[in-house]
């Protein structure tokens, strides 16, 4: 079935998509839920009409996430946690730590959920690296590096 997104929903698509899913999540989940509609051909003009008069905005929004996307380009934020003489630490570093770290060094919020770190989970000392999702095109890439308090 094919149905257009009303917000973004993870592992499948953005706000205003198109996507072919399976009958049973579309009637069962999504569509009673809120989160989309059926792409029967009356929604599909309703939609490219309020694309079309929603362009202006978008690309507003695009560029703010380019400038924002910049401004982040050479950040390394620290995060402090506690760690045994190894160097391994206790618990693990995780978006929600690096969201509330941007706020307080560099006054700059960011929401916790589109904060994804690259690669493993972090649970030694060193530095690494994560990537933000400002935009659906648009995705800034910070490092973040975790010491012993």
């Amino acid at each position: 079935m094919e149905i257009i997104l009303k917000q973004d929903i993870n592992n499948l698509g953005y706000k205003d998509d198109q996507v072919k899913v399976k009958n049973g999540y579309a009637r069962n989940y999504l569509i009673p839920q809120g989160f989309a509609v059926m792409a029967s051909e009356t929604n599909k003009k309703i939609h490219a009409e309020n694309l079309k008069q929603r362009a202006f905005k978008l690309e507003k929004i695009r560029n703010e996430a380019e400038t924002f996307a910049k401004s982040l380009e050479n950040v390394v934020v620290k995060i402090g946690a506690k760690a045994g003489a190894s160097g391994k630490i206790y618990g693990s570093v995780n978006s929600i730590q690096i969201a509330e770290a941007l706020k307080e060094q560099f006054n700059i919020e960011v929401d916790r959920k589109k904060v994804v770190i690259i690669g493993e989970s972090v649970k030694e000392l060193g530095t690494y690296k994560a990537k933000i999702n400002l935009h659906k095109e648009i995705k800034a890439e910070i490092s973040f590096e975790v010491f012993a308090e």
